[in-house]
């Protein structure tokens, strides 16, 4: 016979077994740092929302844009945010200063910055630059550092080598090469998006160990990895099948829709979009495809490392570099489904 008693008990006790059931099924919510509010270089991203993936892993993102990685940063160390997109210089200055942060996902796999010419002109490499002029679009932008490295590497230095002359942005350099007052150009990804869109066709001369300098990247605290792996997975799972949407053909239109939940005003020229379209899904192709998306490269972290420590940016190599970035969770999220 079933007693009032135990009918109460009964009671309670599924109560119980409901209430943490209901709990365990909650949504994680994830507050992600942006240094910038690009919507369009972020479309896996937005793609993994509008598409349901990041629903389907039971998590909620809200994206907060910022003012450059350094905030991101400090968001993240604040316990602002779970997640970050810095670069990765700001990510080792602050691991040299004792902050324990972990890139886990490699984002912008290739450079966001590229040395272009005309296809039409006669130079094939770096070193056929020597006594030319590089257009530059501020004077004293990231491309900048960056192509000088090139021309480090080529043993050539400025002034005595080759010039920079300030031209402006993307519209500006089309008009340098038009008027033959550059020979080149520092292109961040804007500008090469703007030259191709304008009918200059391009001859990139970047190196190909100047690709591998890859760009911005998510990042969380050693902290929050180690007590939400779970979460990670899903997240770079979702994010991963994001990219992969944008990528198929098939899937332009409600790309660059999507797109819009993070800069409308980046969609308002469809034409400029979808050129810059193209080359974000270039920029999130792994340069080498077999290891998957997201993949870290040791080589390209001391590359990188290397670099900012030989231009003063580092004031020396890290004890730790291997501790400052993972690929454990590579295998999940590209898994096949």
């Amino acid at each position: 016979m079933i007693t009032r008693r135990t009918l109460m008990a009964f009671t309670a006790s599924a109560a119980m077994f409901l209430s943490g059931h209901a709990m365990s099924q909650e949504k994680k919510e994830l507050v992600i740092a942006y240094p910038s509010s690009m919507g369009l270089g972020y479309f896996a991203l937005y793609n993994a929302i509008g598409e349901g993936y990041f629903e389907e892993e039971n998590i909620t993102i809200r994206p907060e844009s910022l003012n450059g990685s350094a905030q991101v940063i400090q968001a993240l160390l604040a316990g602002q945010a779970q997640l970050g997109h810095p670069g990765p210089g700001p990510l080792l200055n602050a691991r040299g200063r004792g902050e324990d942060l972990v890139y886990i996902y490699n984002y912008f796999a290739r450079s966001q910055f590229n040395l272009v010419t005309t296809e039409d002109s006669p130079f094939q490499t770096p070193a056929d630059l020597k006594g030319k002029v590089i257009g530059v679009g501020t004077s004293d932008g990231a491309e900048v550092a960056f192509v000088r490295s090139i021309f480090d590497a080529a043993g050539m230095k400025e002034g005595s080598d080759y010039t920079f002359i300030t031209v402006g942005e993307g519209g500006m350099a089309v008009a340098g090469f038009a008027n033959k007052s550059i020979d080149a150009y520092a292109a961040d990804t804007a500008g090469t998006a703007t030259l191709r869109l304008r009918g200059v066709k391009l001859r990139n001369l970047t190196p190909p160990d100047f690709k591998a300098y890859f760009g911005n990247g998510y990042v969380t605290t050693r902290a929050f990895l180690d007590d939400n792996k779970d979460v990670l997975e899903g997240f770079g799972r979702a994010l991963v099948r994001g990219v992969k949407f944008g990528i198929d053909p098939a899937n332009r239109e409600a790309t660059l829709q999507h797109a819009q939940m993070g800069n409308p005003q980046q969609l308002e020229d469809k034409e400029f979009a979808s050129a810059l379209l193209d080359i974000y899904f270039d920029l999130t192709t792994p340069l080498d495809p077999t290891k998957g998306y997201g993949y870290q490269n040791p080589v390209a972290w001391q590359q990188w490392q290397s670099t900012l420590v030989a231009a003063g940016d580092l004031k020396q190599p890290l004890d730790n570099l291997e501790q400052a970035y993972t690929n454990e969770f590579i295998e999940k999220w590209n898994a096949p489904r």
